[in-house]
């Protein structure tokens, strides 16, 4: 059994997704391991992770303003402000997402589906430069 760690650094817009499936992929395939575990770990509170359908960008568009509408920025909503009106409803954003993955590694690949991507889902306004630990465990 082969363990490997492995940290990648993913620029941000401000909110919104951005797909990083490539980059680990590439990753995975460097390591040379067939069958696995790989685990993928946000180091924020106020990004997350997600896997979700990378063929439509409505799918993207629609996500987006469904959490603008449970979370928005209204100051007038939250005790906690110290960091700006986007802090907060990002706090929320990542409770109700994921800070961490598991994914199977079955022939040096990861066993996604067919229109499944792996996205940093940004919820603070400003760019930010986000990292991800990767973890994989197999052989």
């Amino acid at each position: 059994m082969r363990q490997a760690t492995h940290s990648i650094h993913i620029p941000t817009r401000g909110k919104g997704l951005t797909e990083f499936t490539a980059d680990v992929a590439a990753w995975i395939g460097d390591e040379r391991v067939d069958t696995g575990l790989l685990t993928v770990f946000c180091r924020h509170t106020s990004a997350s992770l997600i896997i979700q359908e990378n063929a439509d960008p409505d799918v993207r568009i629609d996500l987006e303003a469904y959490f603008e509408a449970i979370a928005p920025e209204d100051p007038r909503r939250y005790v906690h402000g110290l960091e700006g009106p986007d802090d907060m409803p990002a706090h929320i954003r990542t409770a109700l997402t994921a800070s961490s993955l598991s994914i199977p590694v079955v022939g040096g690949r990861m066993a996604l589906g067919t229109w499944q991507g792996l996205y940093l889902f940004e919820h603070r306004s400003r760019p930010h430069r986000r990292e991800v630990a990767l973890h994989l465990i197999g052989e």
